[in-house]
């Protein structure tokens, strides 16, 4: 705890109580409590992830921007001794009159930030792992294929794992993939990175790039914990292209993807089984 006193004494925070948080697998999360203010601290090895709370930030900041969610304000970020470190804003949670409504209402505001390429100008993480966005592309089929499934799939093969007919997966994706612009998404979007204020949702953890904007939803539908009223609500607001929920599957291949890489065989088949449905 000594680092985590000195970090903050660093940063001006001083007569602060430090509890742990729990929810992340990669870095130390604690709770810091001053007598005025409180704040998140992500702790972390300087050498292990270059760069991931820089960019963490500069993603957040990018996110605030467009004045869709509540957003933790970043205090500071930084390296100390061996340690690289994160601080936010922290936020209390409690439960708003209209729960869906207030998160549909946001999402569909923060995907109606748009550019006309695919990526970012920055290459960032998702969970532990590198995510992609450069070189920007001009259609969400490249920007799927090259920056997203194609370096997922590489890493598999490292790890020991195959899988067979992409070319002809890859030449099926040219009907499926609709021409739609590319939104700002949050990139990780599962029921552990959001809460809620009493009056607004709040995103964070973000792997964001400007992307097909289906790519959120269906990482919320991949593991739960959204309501059937949000997706609703939202399509109401920002109507979808048609067809979309034939290509949730599509989408979550990448989150599935990442979840082999970081978790192991538990999802290689069904990364093979949707990887077959597009064949």
């Amino acid at each position: 705890m000594e680092h985590i006193k000195a970090i903050c004494q660093s940063n001006a925070i001083s007569d602060q109580n430090i509890s742990p948080l729990s929810g992340g697998d990669i870095n130390d999360t604690y709770k810091i409590t001053t007598s005025q203010e409180a704040y998140v601290i992500k702790i972390n090895q300087a050498k292990r992830f270059p760069k991931m709370f820089e960019l963490e930030a500069k993603s957040l900041e990018m996110l605030a921007e467009t004045n869709s969610f509540v957003i933790p304000e970043v205090i500071a970020h930084g390296d100390f001794e061996k340690y690289t470190y994160l601080i936010l804003e922290f936020i209390d949670s409690d439960q708003p009159r209209n729960p869906a409504e207030s998160f549909a209402v946001a999402l569909a505001k923060l995907h109606q930030n748009k550019s006309d390429h695919f990526g970012l100008e920055f290459n960032n993480y998702i969970g532990r792992l590198a995510q992609y966005n450069l070189p920007q592309k001009a259609t969400a089929l490249e920007f799927h294929i090259d920056l997203r499934l194609e370096p997922q799939f590489k890493l598999a093969h490292q790890n020991g794992f195959e899988f067979e007919g992409l070319d002809n997966f890859y030449k099926n994706l040219e009907t499926i993939i609709p021409e739609e612009s590319a939104s700002l998404i949050h990139g990780d979007l599962w029921a552990g990175n959001h809460l809620f204020t009493p009056t607004q949702a709040c995103i964070f953890d973000p792997a964001i790039g400007f992307a097909p904007r289906e790519m959120d939803l269906a990482m919320m539908k991949l593991f739960g914990g959204y309501s059937p009223e949000i997706f609703k609500i939202y399509n109401d607001i920002f109507p979808l292209e048609s067809d979309w929920d034939s290509r949730t599957k599509l989408w979550q291949l990448y989150y599935i993807l990442v979840h082999l890489n970081l978790f192991g065989s538990s999802y290689y088949g069904q990364a093979k089984q949707i990887i077959s449905q597009y064949q």
